[in-house]
């Protein structure tokens, strides 16, 4: 029993880590909103499997749909903060960003809250409590296929210039847009002469060395310092 939950526990993050490691490839190819969307059915099939988990009575369902919330939610952390970003006026862009470190954090204490056994972590309830992250997703799915494409997207990797001015009137409102389209028009000329390194040549180069050992100390540190328990 040992064994299985602590596969069950740790499986959420191999799927994230499989989910993240496919973000820059599946955004370039297909674009970030249609992305947002995939993860959201992912995530409510996740949710439909182990919400029928007992009733069934296969803890390989549990398995299966936490894998698939794990992949689901590797996907859908950096596209989330890139998306709203990309779709927030300049001027709000930075405050967007934020919202969206805080609603996840908000999110977490959310569910564990609601895990406890005086609430959806009941014997009868828990299969309603696993099944709950599904919600948000169902709610995403239905509004965001009334959001444009990304503006920078549409411009920067398809070439796209018409739909990137109409979805910027339909984000930011009728007005002059030429700055902010002539900002993605020097972002794509950039990238043109920066070479994307893969996770593997970024761990091999030099220059980023300390940067990673930084980052890797912070992450690992987050998780000793207490905050999950706040």
């Amino acid at each position: 029993l040992l064994f299985l939950w602590s596969i069950t526990v740790s499986i959420y993050g191999i799927g994230g880590l499989l989910g993240s490691s496919g973000t820059r490839y599946l955004t370039v190819k297909y674009g970030k909103k249609k992305c947002l969307l995939c993860t959201n059915v992912l995530m409510i099939i996740a949710a439909s499997i182990m919400g029928c988990s007992k009733i069934a009575r296969s803890f390989e369902m549990i398995l299966i749909g936490r894998f698939l919330c794990g992949v689901s939610a590797g996907l859908c952390a950096p596209l989330h903060h890139q998306y709203v970003g990309e779709i927030s006026p300049k001027k709000l862009r930075g405050f967007a960003n934020s919202t969206s470190s805080f609603f996840w954090s908000l999110g977490k204490a959310i569910g564990q809250i609601s895990g406890q056994r005086e609430l959806l972590g009941s014997r009868y309830l828990w299969p309603m409590l696993m099944a709950s992250c599904g919600f948000p997703a169902l709610v995403q799915l239905i509004t965001l296929p009334f959001f444009p494409e990304s503006p920078a997207y549409l411009l920067m990797h398809k070439g796209d210039q018409e739909g990137c001015k109409k979805a910027i009137r339909q984000l930011w409102g009728e007005g002059h847009h030429q700055a902010d389209i002539d900002d993605f028009m020097k972002e794509k000329a950039t990238m043109k002469n920066t070479k994307i390194l893969s996770v593997l040549e970024l761990m091999k180069e030099p220059a980023f060395r300390w940067q990673l050992y930084m980052m890797i100390v912070l992450t690992a540190t987050a998780q000793l310092c207490g905050i999950n328990a706040v």
